[in-house]
């Protein structure tokens, strides 16, 4: 009997266990870890969102590999976790950032944005019938000029962050981010650290590997191409002498 009560929590989407554990959410969080990871950097000028985009066949079309996406001229996101589910969820941001301009005449806010899109995950972890949404985003952007990065899990919680990763080898790519993050430091400076926390974690990575996209005052949001990212992966130094021993 005990094993079948486990069961029921366990298949449940709405139901907390007697631990106060929801296993749908773990497991959609577990989805999101299996994934290609993304990291997001907030700069002195603006944000900046990497992701490893690698197909996963040479017959592959590298381009419809699609990581980062434009919510509105100020505001992007990275995702990480099941495609599907990410594109729904941007799609969603999309009408709200657009619903916003509409009916306001203004552009949506970075924080306002999220916590709209947040809780439309958390009402997915609530209601019977449904599962909780297995991809994570990073979303981030200007609001009155300032740059501001947000981070949305399966759960629902919004968090604010100054750089942070999601998906695969997050713990190895977030050491990289804490050790390399100050309150000072330059777009290019950012563009550095970010994909230098990518290759950190997989340094067979290639720049078509690589999709990255900054948000700035005179730009708004900007995805680079291929050759400008080349030339940022070959002035980066990884350290990979830890491993090599």
């Amino acid at each position: 009997m005990k094993g079948n009560d486990q069961q029921a929590y366990d298949r449940g989407t709405s139901l907390f266990s007697p631990d106060g554990r929801i296993y749908q959410v773990e497991y959609a969080r577990e989805a999101v870890s299996r994934g290609a990871p993304s990291v997001g950097v907030r700069t002195a000028d603006g944000i900046v969102l990497a992701a490893q985009a690698r197909a996963s066949s040479t017959l592959m079309e590298s381009e419809s590999i699609e990581k980062l996406h434009k919510l509105d001229d100020h505001v992007g996101t990275a995702s990480a976790g099941h495609v599907a589910d990410a594109r729904q969820l941007i799609d969603y941001a999309r009408r709200m950032a657009q619903g916003n301009r509409l009916r306001y005449g203004e552009s949506v806010g970075v924080e306002t944005l999220t916590k709209h899109v947040t809780d439309h995950i958390q009402e997915n972890t609530q209601r019977g019938g449904t599962r909780p949404y297995g991809a994570a985003l990073l979303v981030g952007g200007l609001e009155n000029g300032r740059p501001r990065l947000f981070g949305a899990d399966p759960s629902g919680t919004p968090h604010e962050w100054k750089a942070t990763a999601i998906g695969g080898s997050r713990g190895e790519i977030q050491e990289v981010l804490e050790e390399g993050w100050s309150e000072e430091l330059s777009l290019e400076d950012g563009l550095d650290l970010a994909l230098r926390a990518l290759f950190t974690a997989d340094d067979e990575l290639t720049a078509g590997d690589i999709s990255v996209a900054t948000i700035t005052v005179e730009d708004g949001y900007d995805a680079l191409t291929v050759d400008e990212i080349d030339e940022i992966v070959e002035g980066i130094d990884v350290d990979t002498s830890d491993e090599e021993e």
